[in-house]
């Protein structure tokens, strides 16, 4: 038996990246997922891919009345959630605007990015409880991030955000606890992955792969990490292989957060 035959899984910002490739590795262990995005043309060509195991839903996180819809939908269609993965987020750098640091940051754009970040993951976080209680079971897992574990200077926004992240996982698994309910959730950090959301800092030009470099210099592993690769870990927490972890967060980082790797001699 595939290790999530049988669930029902919900992605927000599947459409490409981390969210995609979730959602294709929960299709192959035998779930049925859910694609959400605001892409809506991106999002419905993904559920595509992913055949009859799959469908488009439209979901602005940030949006309680679209996680109100969303879950009235699933309700109707395939009764309660077993997985809720809440992936969607910013860094604030999509539309160009490189100005995040704490001192020159303007306010809007810190609102902006908590707004995505931490207001759609308090939303998940609630639906996805609401939806599971009456099994009395599912799995929640949240993407923070590396940045949710150390400053960044130049990303002040999005290192808030995703401490933040970090910390409601912690207390949305003892809520759970506490409500006898078998509902565990546990977040994801990942480093240095290689998505569309890095496209403008690493360019298409002649060098792009000097700045590739550049950016995981100081990672052990001297490389980007892979969407598939943050994927293989949101299926473990998915399944019930993790039945006794919640509250827990996984790095993926390849080994930036251990310290400095050793220089050969």
């Amino acid at each position: 038996m595939k290790r999530l035959e049988g669930k029902h899984a919900l992605v927000t910002g599947a459409a490409r990246g981390i969210g995609a490739a979730i959602a294709r590795a929960f299709v192959d262990e035998g779930a049925f997922v859910y694609v959400t995005d605001i892409d809506d043309d991106a999002g419905t060509a993904m559920a595509g891919l992913l055949g009859d195991a799959a469908a488009y839903l439209h979901l602005d996180v940030r949006e309680e009345s679209d996680w109100i819809a969303a879950m009235k939908h699933i309700e109707q269609r395939s009764g309660p959630l077993d997985i809720v993965v809440n992936n969607a987020g910013i860094t604030g750098f999509e539309q160009g605007n490189y100005t995040h640091d704490p001192e020159h940051a303007s306010l809007e754009s810190w609102r902006e990015v908590h707004r995505t970040n931490l207001d759609g993951v308090f939303l998940g976080c609630k639906y996805a409880i609401r939806s599971m209680r009456a099994p009395k079971s599912g799995s929640i897992i949240n993407i923070s991030s590396r940045s949710g574990l150390v400053g960044i200077p130049g990303a002040a926004a999005y290192a808030s955000s995703k401490a933040a992240v970090r910390n409601h996982t912690k207390t949305v698994a003892l809520y759970c606890a506490e409500q006898g309910l078998n509902v565990r959730c546990n977040s994801i950090h990942p480093a240095a992955i290689l998505t569309p959301m890095w496209e403008p800092m690493l360019g298409t030009g002649p060098e792009r792969e000097q700045r590739m470099a550049e950016f995981v210099s100081d990672t052990p592993l001297r490389r980007f990490g892979m969407p598939e690769e943050v994927a293989a870990v949101a299926v473990l927490l998915a399944s019930d292989e993790a039945a006794y972890m919640t509250g827990a967060e996984l790095n993926i980082d390849g080994g930036i957060l251990a310290g400095a790797a050793a220089s050969p001699k």
